[in-house]
């Protein structure tokens, strides 16, 4: 019997691993974590993984253990931890246990600063549709998919989405350092985490890192409209071989976007420039594996999208509203255009929260320059409490909006203010835009739009 203990079980991938490894034969989870949110308390509880008690526990940990996991949200001096290194027990963090649990498969490592998620859950569409099996870790939940994450015996592949984020407490590589691909995919490069990257050229240089990790023999597909991407692709390791790859051809008609193929044109659920370059990505992902172009074509074409990636929350007759994880200036900017091209007739009303380390840093600001310049009207909002909780230099309306730039846009730091002029504007004929990582200070997203499209 392996006994897995996981420190830290709240998280949002750690309670999804804690599932998946619960599923295993011959496997028996523990957890502890000092605070336990939704979703991942009811799945914990589903699951009969959920802590007695909230807290941390020395005694939780014995001799017997097989391995312990460290989440990035425990701290160095955890009294759990402590007693794991007086035991000299097995520990490791998220990353190093996902890459031992499939280091005899091949392994699809996404990675980029956006469009991880959604080429992730593309490829993962297209496999479960062509009934191949595979691990893997995707971080969102995919339709038709009960977890985030997925271990099993069975599967000679592994997929998983590679954020470039650190790995744990005592561990402070980026996560994707650890997965060394057989198959790696760079959807482009745009300067993020601020806080843990303090320059673009460190930033970067993580990618170039992840790329000399690749396993031997390596295949390595990149987006080369991204100007760092393709220096890194110049100096490659001489055994990785290299696929750029761009937008693929398709045309808009009513609002629904046709791939065309030599086989005739494919209509997709997905739209926008970057999700089709994320598609393209997937498309070549899976040709390594040996899917064929008119088998990937026919299986992405219901691919719905990953949640909170230009997710529609509602609809009427003339208006339509979205909501997307979109906050770094990079996301945002392709998301309003996807929008934007998608419904040129329509009027466009961007909202988006800053709501990160990065976005609320002064310094960083100016890199939103001219991101909602597509938005007919652009909203951007932010709590000062927030700033102040995460201690940080406190920002003034009149700064973001100069550095947002353009006369469409206002600024909010009142949510209650922002949803009362939001419910006083016509949304006739109108695509509405709702982008954040977080929920504009306790707003219900799909209600709301509801609410304002329904009126």
């Amino acid at each position: 019997m392996q006994r897995v203990h996981f420190i830290a079980i709240g998280g949002a991938a750690m309670h999804n691993l804690a599932i998946a490894i619960s599923k295993k034969a011959n496997y028996s989870v523990t957890g502890s974590d000092d605070e336990i949110f939704e979703p991942s308390l009811s799945r914990l509880k589903e699951h009969g993984l959920l802590p007695e008690k909230t807290g941390w526990f020395p005694e939780k940990i014995h001799k017997n253990l097989s391995a312990v996991i460290l989440g990035m949200h425990a701290r160095e001096d955890n009294p759990e931890l402590l007693r794991a290194k007086e035991l000299k027990l097995k520990i490791y963090s998220f990353p190093e246990y996902l890459y031992l649990q499939t280091r005899n498969k091949t392994r699809i490592v996404v990675g980029g600063s956006h469009g991880k998620t959604s080429t992730t859950a593309m490829i993962l569409h297209v496999m479960k549709k062509l009934k191949i099996n595979a691990d893997y870790m995707v971080g969102a939940q995919i339709e038709g998919f009960d977890n985030m994450v997925k271990l099993s015996y069975e599967s000679r592949i592994a997929v998983f989405e590679g954020d470039e984020y650190l790995t744990s407490p005592i561990d402070l590589r980026p996560k994707f350092h650890l997965y060394k691909p057989h198959i790696a995919i760079l959807t482009g490069i745009a300067w993020d985490h601020i806080n843990v990257f303090p320059t673009f050229e460190n930033y970067v240089e993580q990618f170039r890192k992840f790329v000399d990790l690749m396993e031997i023999q390596g295949r390595l597909i990149y987006f080369d409209g991204d100007k760092e991407l393709n220096l890194i692709s110049e100096k490659l390791r001489r055994d990785i071989i290299p696929f750029p790859y761009n937008t693929p051809s398709h045309e808009v008609i009513d609002g629904i976007t046709y791939l065309i193929t030599k086989k005739g044109n494919i209509p997709l659920k997905i739209f926008g420039e970057h999700n089709l370059q994320n598609l393209n990505a997937a498309r070549l992902a899976c040709k390594q594996i040996g899917i064929t172009e008119e088998n990937f074509n026919n299986a992405i074409s219901d691919f719905p999208g990953a949640s909170n990636r230009l997710q529609k929350i509602c609809e009427t007759t003339t208006s339509v509203a979205f909501k997307d994880f979109a906050h770094s200036p990079s996301k945002l900017q392709a998301t309003v255009q996807a929008v934007k091209s998608q419904y040129p007739k329509k009027q466009l009303i961007a909202c988006m929260e800053l709501h990160t380390f990065s976005s609320l840093t002064d310094s960083f600001l100016p890199q939103y320059s001219d991101c909602m310049k597509e938005a007919d009207i652009a909203f951007v909002y932010f709590n000062p409490e927030v700033i102040k909780h995460k201690g940080l230099k406190q920002i003034n309306p009149n700064e973001v909006k100069s550095a947002f730039g353009g006369e469409n846009l206002s600024v909010y730091t009142d949510s209650s203010l922002l949803q009362e002029k939001l419910r006083k504007m016509d949304y006739n004929n109108t695509a509405l835009l709702l982008m954040t990582s977080g929920n504009f200070s306790g707003v219900n997203l799909i209600e709301f739009a509801k609410e304002l499209l329904n009126k």
